[in-house]
């Protein structure tokens, strides 16, 4: 057994049993990759993968127990890497950072700077995704921090500690009859056409359940994945905007009018790690910036009891 063989179990089992995107991945011969699940099936003298004619569907019940053992094992050798590249190069590596649009255009450039001047070496990666596919990156290996108001907190294999907590806020141009309201009602709105974030964004969920528990039916002309699509759409006259407090900058809106509102509750945006998954240090320091209030060693004991 050896940890080729174990890379190429995970990665059939990520490419849906694909054994010509899993050879792709992993930069060898599909060949290869069929014959290191036979010599490890050989070993082990059972059969791993639900077979029909060359073809895998699946995997077996033992393929199954394994698939988590050997994700385990691949985890824990990265870790060891982490643990002396820790020691021997403190301050250099890289750090990928998964986050909405949301957070990256206008909470976390401060964060960024402040990080970069501490750690001019490591190489910092921005990936923007939504908050499904930020959640996926990390369980997969593909990100070393999530950032997202969703989907953080319900998986089981991520731990998190909260960001920041914010509120939506209605944005209209600043000739909208609305625009010289302070004391805006969901009534008020449900008089107007709406744009705001896709379903699993920033809070939209908070958005439709209030609109839902007091029985108002909106007119929701058009849905975008970041505030900036939203605030341009809503300069167009298209509807009224409903985005995250944060995202409205007085000098560069100024063709639009921030409303600021509770109607529509509290949100609070996560920062998550896979749970086994040890950071380097720079790593920590990322989430002690963001949120110096964050218990750094009670996140490593949950994402890394071990340690």
């Amino acid at each position: 057994m050896n940890f080729q063989q174990l890379r190429i179990i995970r990665e059939t089992v990520r490419q849906n049993f694909n054994l010509t995107e899993a050879s792709a991945a992993l930069y060898t011969s599909q060949s290869g990759v069929s014959k290191h699940i036979k010599d490890l099936e050989d070993e082990l003298g059972v059969q791993l993968f639900i077979r029909k004619g060359k073809r895998l569907l699946g995997l077996t019940e033992p393929g199954q127990a394994l698939l988590g053992i050997v994700e385990r094992m691949l985890v824990d050798a990265e870790n060891i890497k982490r643990l002396a590249d820790d020691f021997n190069k403190v301050d250099e590596g890289t750090l990928t950072i998964a986050t909405t649009h949301t957070q990256a255009r206008y909470v976390l450039p401060p964060i960024v700077n402040q990080f970069k001047k501490l750690f001019p070496k490591v190489h910092l990666v921005l990936q923007q995704a939504s908050p499904t596919e930020i959640s996926e990156m990390l369980l997969q290996g593909e990100a070393d921090i999530g950032i997202a108001t969703e989907s953080l907190t319900t998986e089981e294999n991520l731990a998190s500690v909260p960001y920041y907590q914010w509120q939506h806020s209605i944005i209209v141009p600043q000739s909208h009859p609305l625009s010289t309201t302070t004391d805006i009602t969901l009534e008020a709105l449900a008089n107007f056409p709406i744009i705001t974030y896709h379903g699993g964004f920033t809070g939209r969920s908070k958005i439709d359940k209030a609109f839902e528990d007091a029985g108002i039916d909106v007119d929701l002309v058009m849905s975008a994945l970041d505030a900036d699509v939203i605030k341009t759409y809503v300069e167009l006259g298209m509807g009224v905007g409903i985005v995250n407090d944060v995202a409205y900058d007085a000098e560069r809106d100024y063709r639009l009018k921030q409303i600021k509102t509770a109607i529509f509750g509290l949100n609070t945006t996560w920062i998550a790690v896979r749970k086994g998954h040890l950071l380097r240090g720079y790593g920590y320091e990322f989430i002690s910036l963001c949120s110096p209030e964050a218990d750094i060693k009670a996140l490593k004991k949950v994402a890394y009891p071990d340690e």
